[in-house]
């Protein structure tokens, strides 16, 4: 009992209160969301709530454990993201035209969500065994091909926003454990082949077709841009305040497509106004800004390493979510971590937060773990500066 009272006085509350508020307004949404429809729906509501109450106890539990087995495991963790990767391109269920999802009667998960934390594990835990002061050519390209296998079998999917979620988590990784000179010539050039390639030979004609009217919206307002369109239009009805929970006519009329999952910012906007969306993003802005706080009194390096990937897999989801949510980004599914109706979603995003518990209660007092000295004093003040 001592020992659990002395975990929950390390545990970073302001981290843990910014995702609990995160998780209840987007049930707020889900609700309001459920009672405006005919007839009326609230199971992705009670869905919700059971993944929030299931994320919750993770990151309790997870207080428990310590987040430096995960660097002993990171490899066969790997190997486990990548079979999932498979397995559900053999007897995965489609939605959606993406064969990504594992159905359980009501239920379903999404491989690619826990991928993304294994590949974050792996990666922090190569560039500290491997790295010394700077990442080397050999560390860059086996931690690209690394990478790309997970890409490659997401495109197959398809599911190129997952993709791309991807494909980022390894490149803020690389900058953070610092890239091997000349590295910023080649990438740009990495980034134009890759691209030309996905655009070529793995998107499908109706992701062409997304990339295409987001540069032109106005090309096919009834078709292809059809969700673009709408999702601006909940958001700017919303004024200051919105209209109210449940009130939102984009929503409730079912103008504004997948309210629930991938349009719950715009939702949001339109029911809460821009007072609800500010508070979102403040709250994300939050939750990374205390994981770069553990990320700096952290003494080692896997766990500055692993904080840093960890808070880019919310980065680069919430720019995604919400850029599309305002047209200023293609539309490519990505939902809103604790806020859109994504069971799996919600749930690795508290296993993510988890993690980062696990790291803030074993990161007070003297120095719990001392890999590469060097590498420590003389490059931590570069990873986070």
């Amino acid at each position: 009992m001592h020992h659990f009272l002395d975990l929950l006085q390390k545990i970073d509350w302001i981290a843990f209160i910014a995702a609990l508020a995160l998780a209840a307004i987007g049930l707020i949404a889900l609700y309001g969301i459920g009672i405006s429809q005919e007839p009326l729906n609230l199971f992705p509501f009670y869905k919700q709530f059971s993944a929030t109450l299931l994320g919750i106890a993770l990151v309790l539990g997870m207080c428990f454990i310590d987040y430096r087995h995960l660097r002993s495991f990171s490899f066969l963790l790997y190997l486990a993201g990548a079979f999932l990767l498979i397995l559900v391109l053999i007897f995965g269920h489609s939605v959606n035209q993406t064969q990504g999802w594992f159905r359980f009667g009501g239920l379903s998960f999404q491989p690619v969500e826990l991928a993304k934390v294994t590949l974050t594990v792996y990666l922090a835990s190569f560039f500290v065994r491997r790295s010394h002061g700077r990442l080397n050519w050999k560390t860059f390209g086996l931690s690209a091909c690394a990478t790309f296998a997970y890409v490659i079998l997401v495109l197959l999917q398809p599911d190129f926003g997952s993709a791309m979620v991807l494909l980022g988590i390894w490149v803020i990784l690389c900058v953070f454990a610092r890239l091997p000179k000349y590295a910023w010539m080649i990438l740009p050039l990495v980034i134009i082949v890759l691209g030309t390639l996905v655009w070529t030979v793995g998107l499908k004609p109706y992701q062409h077709d997304r990339l295409l009217t987001f540069l032109h919206p106005a090309s096919d307002p009834r078709g292809a841009s059809y969700n673009a369109v709408q999702a601006r239009i909940a958001i700017g009805s919303g004024g200051w305040l919105g209209k109210g929970i449940g009130e939102g006519s984009q929503a409730r009329l079912r103008f504004l497509p997948e309210a629930a999952t991938d349009f719950i910012f715009a939702a949001i906007g339109e029911e809460l106004g821009f007072v609800g969306v500010s508070v979102i993003l403040g709250l994300f802005l939050l939750l990374l800004y205390r994981f770069l706080i553990l990320a700096r009194k952290s003494q080692d390096d896997f766990a500055v390493l692993l904080l840093i990937g960890l808070g880019s897999i919310f980065f680069i989801h919430v720019i995604v979510n919400a850029g599309m949510n305002l047209g200023l980004m293609p539309i490519t599914g990505i939902p809103m971590p604790f806020v859109s109706a994504a069971a799996s979603s919600l749930t690795i995003a508290f296993v993510c937060l988890g993690i980062a518990q696990s790291i803030a209660v074993r990161s007070q007092g003297k120095n719990v773990d001392s890999y590469q000295d060097s590498y420590q004093d003389i490059d931590k003040s570069h990873i986070l500066s």
